[in-house]
């Protein structure tokens, strides 16, 4: 049996670790061979969550809680009481079962909290992660970078429980053949996708664009009072546009039509940007460091400081050797065939097959 923990569809709307929870629940709700052991529990909020809503699960192997309480509740480890013979649990967002019989698996994203948040905020996700990670008896990394972070934070934690796992990249995203640049206010640009606060460096980003003939176009969350000042302040009103939350296929239309993908993270758990930007034929400027290096490929574009001119310096490179951008284009499709959702689910249920096997 594998009971599955759908609590980050009540934590989040949308979100990079409700798509990978999605994308691995999508595949597992298809499996014939899994399905038939599957169990499923989830809050009544999970169906505000724009992933679940593409989910068609039955309600049969769904045991619904109410979201009552939530803020609380969601640090509590569900209690399974039904099952007297060994089972699977996999929460996903750092949730462990503490009945005997469980096996659990817990999944790893990143270590941001660690590096970048402080105060109570901060306290109360370590003390939920590390009791996770420490009550679980398999444990999943999505990038060798991470895997190094759960060491350095947690040296306690036998490494030979750890296992990495690299996340996928949508079907969704394909070099579009003979596209061009239709809409002129765009061209040409450069693009910026994700979260913009303090350590993926946005204003930094915008900095730089300022010292070029560049647009910029910004996809993600709305923009920021102070965001919108800094951006007229620097670019003016003309040389930017902000784009919204954007459909897959708009996204890859967008990454299509970009001079580059700019991703200036200071860390990232994986990256799916990056992988995303590539597999649609889109060059990519970002930082030489977490783990981006393990996942981009070639490390031409990656910059070693964060600074105007190193970002400049890259953007130059791009415009003024044409065949170097095609080439690196070339080397970024390559580079993503590495990465699939098919293939990090095929691993995941390696261990699940591993975890199975733990069963006395």
């Amino acid at each position: 049996m594998i009971y599955l923990d759908n609590i980050i569809f009540s934590l989040q709307k949308s979100g990079g670790i409700s798509a990978v929870w999605y994308e691995h629940l999508k595949r597992l709700l298809k499996d014939e061979m899994a399905n038939d052991k599957l169990k499923i529990i989830e809050y009544d909020s999970a169906e505000d969550n724009i992933f679940r809503q593409e989910l068609q699960i039955n309600d049969s192997i769904v045991h619904k809680k109410s979201s009552k309480f939530l803020k609380i509740r969601r640090y509590i480890n569900p209690v399974i009481t039904s099952l007297s013979e060994s089972f699977i649990f996999h929460s996903s967002y750092y949730r462990t079962c503490g009945n005997k019989e469980s096996i659990n698996i817990t999944t790893v994203h990143d270590f941001t909290y660690e590096y970048f948040t402080k105060g109570f905020p901060k306290i109360v996700h370590c003390l939920q992660k590390y009791q996770s990670i420490r009550n679980s008896d398999l444990i999943i990394c999505i990038s060798q970078n991470t895997k190094n972070d759960l060491l350095k934070f947690l040296p306690d934690v036998d490494e030979n429980k750890v296992r990495v796992v690299y996340n996928g990249v949508s079907d969704d995203y394909i070099q579009i053949q003979d596209h061009k640049i239709t809409h002129s206010e765009e061209e040409p640009f450069v693009l910026f996708v994700g979260a913009r606060g303090g350590y993926k460096n946005f204003a930094l980003a915008v900095e730089a664009l300022a010292e070029t003939h560049f647009k910029l176009v910004v996809v993600g969350a709305p923009l920021s009072d102070f965001e919108i000042k800094h951006l007229e302040s620097k670019l003016g009103n003309k040389r930017y546009k902000y784009k919204g939350r954007v459909s897959n296929l708009e996204l890859n239309r967008l990454y299509n039509s970009a001079f580059c993908l700019l991703y200036p993270s200071s860390y990232e758990g994986f990256g799916i940007p990056v992988i995303e930007a590539q597999k649609a034929g889109c060059p990519v400027i970002a930082a030489n460091c977490s783990s981006i290096p393990e996942i981009v490929g070639d490390k031409s574009l990656l910059i070693n400081c964060f600074s105007v001119a190193e970002i400049v310096k890259k953007l130059i490179i791009l415009k003024t050797h044409p065949s170097i951008r095609e080439e690196l284009i070339e080397l970024g499709i390559e580079n993503s065939k590495r990465f699939s959702w098919d293939i990090t689910y095929s691993n995941i249920l390696k261990i699940y097959n591993e975890a199975q096997n733990m069963i006395k």
